[in-house]
């Protein structure tokens, strides 16, 4: 076999900082003397198995960097999910083209996608290092304190929020946002980082990680409605009932399923405009409006945490470290050390894939509706520098004449 020939790809959703860890493994495998070619994928696996590659040895070190502040996915990204026949065909690619290094940057579906081929290599008895580059907005990966992409969308849910909470108290009434998260809520529990003021919304949070349940959210609604003369909800996409059956089809039997069967819970307003007709019609309140954040929160730009910049391009450079000095295929991993710093491990890719990480009890109070002290301690560091602020004139009366 040819030595010195990486492939790199990206799957899943896009984000903010992706290309950071795509531009890290380009420029740490430069460091290399026995890389020949870095090729990347064009749309992920799909990308692999048509043989769609680009030659980003060819790329300048300049234009990279700028690639790398850039968001979104560079080479494009898929939402296949490969089971093993589909596996058996990308391990053939790689073999025709002497590929030694395989780095895929994504999710769940990814690290799943790695496990695999790393096993065909391994019974094909051919030279393989397979290593899965965490990423995902859901910060749902086993075995991470918490995953790139994750803090950048996190501090846009956190900007929008205090920005709806401004909006709403200029202009009383109920806002409902709905934000990602199938399973696992944090994305949408960083919502609670806009808030400043005691009386600042969200008032009111509401995770899949807790049953929902419609008479005590609308209870819930009424009890902030009356408190503060407005409220402000954030919802995560994946609230479910007590039979784990999502919300959005329960109230509604029209909604398209995705690639995997799954109901679609982020391509459509169905989840925001049918809680805000219930809270209309049940509460009797005229004023409610209701936002669905889909896609917005991936890939904003002029958002991005310069935390997660800087980890996401260091997963990056770690994969390809670890693939180099090595003897093992895995998952890279965030570990937190200290208050604030962070160290890279090397997880076996099986105790990642088919897992999902969802929020820790002690990140959400006893009610259900907002989170702990423990958790803004988790996530403010994350957010990274120059958050925006918010600010009120001080009350000063002027006595009334006419209306004494």
């Amino acid at each position: 076999m040819a030595p010195g020939k990486i492939l790199v790809a990206q799957g899943g959703g896009p984000t903010a900082v992706i290309n950071q860890s795509l531009v890290g493994v380009a420029l740490e495998a430069r460091r290399f003397g026995h890389i020949g070619h870095i090729y990347g994928a064009h749309h992920g696996v799909r990308g692999i198995i048509d043989e769609d590659f680009e030659d980003l040895t060819q790329e300048t070190s300049h234009n990279l960097e700028l690639v790398a502040n850039t968001p979104s996915s560079a080479l494009g990204s898929t939402r296949d999910k490969p089971d093993e026949a589909y596996c058996r065909e990308i391990f053939k690619v790689l073999q025709a083209h002497k590929i030694g290094h395989f780095f895929y940057i994504g999710g769940n579906d990814s690290s799943d996608t790695v496990r695999i081929v790393s096993q065909e290599a391994r019974a094909a008895n051919y030279p393989l290092r397979s290593i899965h580059v965490p990423k995902t907005i859901d910060n749902d990966l086993v075995g991470n304190d918490h995953t790139p992409g994750f803090p950048s969308a996190a501090r846009f849910v956190a900007q929008a929020f205090a920005g709806a909470n401004l909006d709403n108290a200029a202009l009383p009434g109920v806002y409902v946002g709905v934000v990602m998260g199938r399973h696992a809520g944090f994305l949408t529990a960083a919502s609670a980082l806009g808030k400043k003021f005691p009386d600042d919304g969200p008032h009111l949070i509401y995770l899949p990680e807790r049953t929902f349940d419609l008479p005590r959210f609308l209870g819930d609604v009424k009890t902030m409605y009356e408190r503060h003369g407005r409220c402000v909800i954030a919802v995560s996409e994946g609230i479910h009932d007590a039979s784990g059956t999502p919300i959005a089809s329960l109230l509604s039997k029209e909604l398209e399923h995705d690639a995997h069967g799954n109901v679609q819970l982020s391509g459509n307003g169905a989840l925001a405009d049918l809680l805000c007709d219930e809270i209309k019609s049940k509460l009797g309140i005229k004023r409610v409006r209701g936002d669905t954040f889909g896609y917005l929160q991936r890939s904003f730009i002029g958002c991005t945490s310069d935390v997660d910049q800087r980890e996401a391009r260091e997963v990056g450079e770690k994969a390809v470290q670890f693939a180099m000095w090595g003897d093992r295929d895995g998952s890279v991993a965030i570990k937190r050390t200290g208050f604030y710093s962070v160290d890279y491990e090397l997880l076996p890719v099986e105790a990642v894939a088919g897992k999902t990480r969802t929020m820790e009890d002690d990140f959400i109070t006893e009610s259900g509706t907002d989170v702990t002290d423990t958790f803004r301690l988790y996530l403010r560091p994350l957010l990274g520098s120059g958050m925006p602020d918010a600010f009120r004139l001080r009350h000063h009366p002027v006595a009334k004449v006419l209306h004494q």
